[in-house]
């Protein structure tokens, strides 16, 4: 499993995207309790649910990894974690998955400048006080010391995302192959 970390606007789901277009990788749809944007499809982007659905599962260990972002709970299902996945997570979902010891894991950690995430944000409709709070809360979650294991640290502010995911996945087939 290929395990993006990243914080918001640093390039994860687009990399994610390539990497499933042009790759072969299958997407690890993720649950969570955080409203569906506009352009999200349900099941295919996340699966939605309610808070009251996502503890119950919780609490039937149906997840690989659980965590609570922005006031949101986000969880990896247990069921279809495999070799050729990639999956999105923050660095305690990360965390989590690293301690399981799951064979054929690679984490990536995605480093974007703070001007080019602002921009991505804004482009994409988000609110600029939310986008603010999120940058200013994002340094602190996604500092490189709080993921206790990556595999490679790739800076996604100027390289473009097909370039990115082409280097992701070399790195990640080279590595799985030992």
């Amino acid at each position: 499993m290929l395990v993006l970390i990243g914080a918001s606007a640093s390039g994860k789901t687009e990399i994610a995207k390539t990497l499933i277009k042009d790759y072969g990788f299958e997407k690890m749809v993720t649950t969570t309790t955080r409203k569906k944007r506009i352009d999200e499809v349900q099941d295919v982007d996340y699966h939605f649910i309610t808070l009251k659905k996502f503890l119950r599962l919780k609490e039937e260990h149906k997840f690989l990894e659980t965590t609570l972002y922005n006031n949101t709970y986000y969880g990896t299902p247990l069921k279809g974690a495999s070799i050729n996945k990639v999956l999105i997570v923050d660095p305690n979902g990360a965390n989590s998955i690293y301690e399981k010891h799951l064979p054929d894991t690679i984490f990536v950690l995605l480093k974007a400048d703070e001007e080019t995430r602002k921009n991505r944000m804004m482009q994409r409709g988000d609110n600029l006080i939310q986008v603010l709070d999120r940058l200013h809360k994002d340094d602190q979650i996604f500092d490189q010391k709080n993921v206790f294991h990556i595999d490679f640290v790739l800076d996604s502010s100027d390289l473009s995302v097909d370039n990115l995911a082409l280097i992701i996945n070399n790195k990640y087939y080279e590595m799985i192959k030992k």
